[in-house]
């Protein structure tokens, strides 16, 4: 019965996962739809827009030449008018000199004759009509100025839709992960000469498998990258999965997508529990600083909290995270418990976190904690704590603790203080996480789930999360696992 209700549950859970890819590839097609038909009526806006502008100087160009025909036309038209009218002036001299060497013939008188006949001679050698050219100055033909756009005619039935680059192709095997950044590496499915840059673009996601529309964050865009391979650095991985996908483009236009990759980004994420911490703290996020008034103001508000039994936090101090499982209801840290705790628990895995304190900062405790911690208990006093403390009253001095027993560490005090924790191998290690030098190691084995521990006095901590473990301290951790268990800086404080 319990096998096969087992069988059934695993079914269930096949099936709705199923269910879920379906509907989000369901989601896909349609808005896949819905760029097609936006992007074609663009398109279309566009080819307009070319074809106008065509048809604009192609306008522009005929009435220039046409212009020109009519110049021509004009030009010609006036000088055979002027040559014309010359013409018709010798004419009519000609004729009337024609009419007065005929009348001249009459004339009996030979004295009259003589002289009419001089004066003739005399008209008809100063007489236009023997000076002027009988050929046109200009010609009636236009063929000077005709044109033949074969060859652009032929170009233009040449014209084609540009050449869009194939879409290129991501090699995930080249893909890598590691101290928080993204290095993606592709290739084009065939050479392509006319590629000028490619555009990588990725975003964050909390879902596996097929990159999802509804719900998701909007792509950040890489662009003109020459190379066929980009790292993504200093990287905050707050989600469990990045989608990645690349385009080539060339002078003139974009190509296709790349078919999606979703490569892992798991990271540690927490933020600093301001339901728990003492009042004295300013808590925001992942920053914690001391506010020696807090406590004054909230006492009166705890007060009236504790009257009407109503058990709901303070205004003042409101929840800054969202991770209720790790969270359990408890009392403010007081007294001289200045301490705030992380709100996700470590129950499994390798995780890094970092620290940065001010420098004006007098105490300061980083570590981690079971949930039992009292509220008057401090880091690394109780059996079920541990972390390193920063005392920087009157003198500095710089030890790690654990159930109540301090062991100095001789060695300068970081600005950055890395953590790590390997729940299963049952070890806490502090790093400089600048130089990843080894500060000090813990090893123990851990028998409930722990909470990232602060504590503070006078000054403030940030704190940065959502870092995977640093390739550096993966190669030490290796180093230092292989030494014998009897190096001191390893051992337990007794």
């Amino acid at each position: 019965m319990d096998e096969q209700r087992e069988t059934l549950q695993r079914i269930v859970s096949t099936l709705a996962n199923k269910n879920d890819e379906i509907h989000n590839f369901i989601d896909m097609l349609n808005h896949t739809i819905k760029n097609v038909q936006v992007n074609s009526s663009n398109v279309i806006s566009e080819l307009d827009e070319e074809f106008d502008g065509l048809y604009s100087i192609l306008d522009e160009m005929k009435g220039c030449m046409t212009n020109t025909i009519q110049q021509e036309e004009a030009r010609k038209i006036q000088a055979l008018q002027d040559q014309l009218s010359q013409c018709s002036n010798a004419l009519e001299s000609s004729e009337e000199l024609l009419e007065l060497a005929a009348q001249s013939l009459d004339i009996k008188d030979p004295v009259e004759f003589l002289k009419a006949a001089r004066q003739i001679k005399d008209r008809v050698t100063m007489a236009s009509a023997f000076r002027i050219s009988l050929k046109p100055k200009v010609s009636d033909s236009m063929t000077h100025l005709m044109v033949d756009f074969t060859l652009e005619r032929r170009m233009l039935q040449a014209v084609k839709f540009l050449p869009v680059p194939k879409a290129p192709e991501i090699d995930l095997a080249a893909c890598l992960v590691a101290d928080n950044c993204v290095t993606v590496s592709w290739r084009m499915p065939e050479e392509d000469s006319r590629i000028d840059h490619f555009i990588l673009e990725y975003r964050k996601t909390n879902f596996d498998g097929l990159p999802r529309v509804k719900d998701e964050q909007r792509w950040e865009l890489i662009d003109y990258i020459k190379a066929t391979e980009y790292t993504l650095s200093g990287l905050k991985f707050d989600t469990k999965f990045m989608n990645l996908r690349v385009q080539a483009c060339n002078k003139a236009v974009a190509g296709e997508y790349s078919d999606p990759v979703t490569l892992e980004t798991k990271a540690f994420v927490f933020s600093l529990d301001s339901t728990s911490s003492h009042l004295n703290l300013k808590v925001e996020d992942n920053y914690v600083e001391w506010d020696p008034t807090g406590g004054k103001g909230q006492e009166k508000i705890k007060g009236k909290e504790n009257k009407s039994r109503s058990g709901a936090p303070s205004p003042k101090r409101t929840s800054v995270g969202t991770r209720s499982p790790a969270r359990s209801s408890r009392d403010h840290f007081t007294g001289e418990s200045y301490t705030v705790l992380g709100d996700t628990a470590v129950e499994s895995g390798q995780h890094y976190w970092e620290v940065r304190a001010q420098k004006d900062c007098k105490s300061y405790s980083v570590g981690v904690t079971y949930r039992n911690l009292g509220k008057f208990d401090q880091l690394g006093k109780t059996n079920s704590s541990w972390c390193i403390h920063v005392n920087n009253w009157l003198q500095t001095t710089f030890s790690a603790k654990h159930n109540n027993k301090a062991k100095t560490l001789d060695i300068p005090v970081p600005d950055r203080i890395g953590v790590y924790c390997d729940f299963d191998g049952g070890q806490l290690t502090f790093y400089n996480a600048n130089s990843k030098e080894l500060l000090h190691t813990f090893r123990t084995k851990f028998t409930q789930p722990l909470l990232p521990g602060f504590m503070i006095w006078c000054g403030g901590l940030t704190v940065s999360t959502g870092l995977q473990v640093p390739s550096a301290v993966k190669t030490l951790q290796k180093s230092q696992n292989g030494l014998s268990a009897s190096t001191s800086s390893l051992n337990n404080i007794a």
